[in-house]
């Protein structure tokens, strides 16, 4: 069988003709959070595509179509620009009202202490068609390659989690922080984890 090819793409280098594309892998992947909003991930994706900002985001691609994603930022970097009419438009008023405000409260915000050098990867996803082929480690590998930055964070995944826990283990994050959350078991888990990571510097000379 023949190894799977990747390539790893920033966003917004794969420019506006993906975007819709990758919108669709960030909403199918995070679609159970998403529930009090719409249970239908194309109108999710036709209210979110426009918050996306591309350059934050990369993108795993398998004979061209998107497989995977991640964010990608540091210090006060944000990810999304929503509109609160475009979401409305889509949603309906009640619920683009209350997707509108989610999305500011809890993906808007700098997380507890990002700094410039830290760098914090956050969303990432497999697309169901390519779990467990690898994608995601590509993409964490690619990242954790990237030239300036020694100290990584992924943070508040879901303890139950296993196979992202494993494999951020695996690649060397360990666990620094937990926090329980209210109405968590209602969902399914418990608390969120956060992990960090603090690479070797390179040797110098």
């Amino acid at each position: 069988m023949a190894e799977t090819m990747f390539v790893v793409e920033r966003g917004d280098v794969l420019g506006e003709a993906y975007r819709r594309r990758i919108t669709e892998v960030y909403v199918r992947s995070f679609a159970e959070d998403f529930v009090a909003f719409s249970r239908d991930t194309d109108k999710l994706a036709d209210a979110f595509e426009h918050m996306l900002l591309l350059d934050r985001f990369y993108v795993v691609l398998v004979d061209g179509k998107p497989a995977g994603l991640a964010s990608f930022t540091e210090g006060d970097q944000m990810l999304f620009a929503p509109r609160r009419r475009e979401i409305r438009r889509h949603l309906g008023l009640a619920r683009g009202l209350l997707g509108y405000g989610v999305i500011r409260s809890w993906f808007m915000g700098a997380s507890d202490g990002a700094r410039p050098g830290l760098a914090e990867i956050g969303f990432v996803a497999t697309e169901p068609a390519y779990q467990g082929r690898g994608v995601a480690t590509a993409l964490l590998r690619h990242l954790l390659a990237h030239p300036g930055y020694r100290e990584y964070v992924l943070e508040d995944i879901k303890d139950n989690n296993a196979p992202a826990l494993g494999l951020y283990t695996k690649l060397g994050f360990t666990v620094y922080k937990r926090r329980r959350v209210r109405f968590a078991r209602r969902a399914g888990f418990t608390e969120l984890v956060s992990m960090r990571l603090v690479q070797d510097a390179e040797p110098t000379g």
